[in-house]
């Protein structure tokens, strides 16, 4: 697939960014488990955050396709910093798509400046993949709503200044009785638990949030009332798109030091390259690499024009992280006994790579979303 212009140019920007900036701390970043907020004010100021939010909001006004390069050329930095630029799509296209010019206007530019740090609170105890099961409840009171309830593994929940939150306005609604709101994590009542600590993408800090009697005003509702769960719906497709890139960057960085490595180590008096063994494992990793780059890419596409673009999301999304997670344990092989110590990077990648697998709907729910969309309308894609 030939690039534009313009996107070859987002791609080049983002790979040098990720290559001088990100890279050389990846491993301390890891190590350590720290925040890395001196990268994200620099891709704030870069405008590596909302990257198809529209300009007039505070974005680059750029398309899925840039957006999916991004993620992929941040992750092959480290996929932790990755992930935040996710994070950052998600809730910019909310507030983009949903927000009030008032709350576009407090929240937006603070936002993809890396002024404020979001959280995206959907998960709960019993609500993972099943999201109708949240218990997060929101009631009216004359003053605006009263919100009670618990997340948990939520993203940045540890150093969260505002929080995006799913809970429930109507119990009997099912559905249908959801409403997302805006609200201030240094409010009365908002606590934060204990930063979780991670097999992998370690820098991306993941902790419980609670509201106990949380008091809120009428304008922290977002959108419309009772339409919270479509609008976090919608917002999946392009959602899969950034992690089924985000997987691609970590299988391409694990294809780039294993076949280094291999032109490097010498076993029986010869570089390991030498040996078909080792090179049916790198042609494989390359061409099941770029197998999943296109099918990212082709989901872009479809999700930009406007087409049916659910099974291609989830199809590169299923594909992509099984990718991952076979390729970097085949960098790992490659590398040996090395592979497997810390400080390798392929053995942080290892670990970065398994929760492709599982956010932004586990390849389980992907495989059921692509066989009943066959089944309903046809192997025709």
């Amino acid at each position: 697939m030939k690039l534009s212009e313009t996107h070859q140019q987002i791609r080049d920007t983002t790979r040098r960014f990720a290559q001088e900036v990100i890279r050389p701390v990846a491993e301390e970043l890891d190590r350590d488990e720290r925040f890395p907020a001196e990268i994200y004010a620099q891709m704030g100021e870069l405008g590596l955050f909302g990257i198809t939010v529209p300009e007039q909001f505070g974005g680059a006004g750029l398309d899925v396709t840039a957006y999916a390069l991004v993620m992929e050329e941040l992750s092959r930095g480290y996929a932790s910093v990755a992930d935040q630029c996710g994070l950052l799509e998600l809730v910019g296209t909310l507030l983009a798509v949903h927000g009030t010019d008032e709350q576009r206007a407090t929240y937006m530019e603070p936002l993809l400046r890396a002024k404020l740090r979001p959280a995206y609170c959907i998960t709960e105890a019993d609500a993972g993949t099943d999201v109708s099961g949240i218990r997060t409840t929101a009631t009216r009171t004359a003053e605006g709503w009263e919100l009670n309830g618990a997340k948990l593994w939520i993203h940045n929940a540890p150093v969260a200044d505002v929080a995006f939150v799913l809970a429930r306005t109507d119990p009997a609604a099912g559905k249908r009785g959801m409403s997302i709101f805006i609200v201030d994590c240094s409010l009365d009542g908002v606590s934060k638990g204990p930063k979780e600590h991670k097999m992998g993408q370690r820098a991306s800090q993941v902790g419980e949030l609670n509201f106990d009697r949380v008091r809120l005003r009428h304008d922290a509702l977002l959108g419309a009332q009772g339409r919270g769960f479509h609008m976090m719906m919608s917002a999946l497709d392009k959602g899969r798109v950034g992690i089924a890139s985000l997987a691609v960057g970590i299988a391409q960085a694990g294809l780039e030091a294993a076949l280094d490595y291999s032109q490097t180590r010498k076993q029986f008096g010869s570089h390991i390259a030498e040996l078909q063994g080792i090179q049916w494992m790198l042609a494989d990793m390359a061409k099941d690499i770029q197998a999943a780059r296109l099918l990212v890419l082709d989901a872009a596409e479809r999700l930009e024009s406007g087409e049916r673009a659910s099974i291609a999301c989830s199809m590169a999304k299923c594909f992509a992280g099984d990718t991952a997670v076979r390729h970097s344990a085949n960098a790992v092989q490659i590398f040996g006994g090395s592979g497997y110590i810390r400080g390798f990077e392929v053995e942080r990648l290892y670990r970065d790579a398994k929760i492709t697998q599982i956010y932004e709907g586990t390849n389980q729910i992907q495989r059921t979303i692509i066989a009943r969309d066959l089944l309903a309308n046809g192997a025709s894609l």
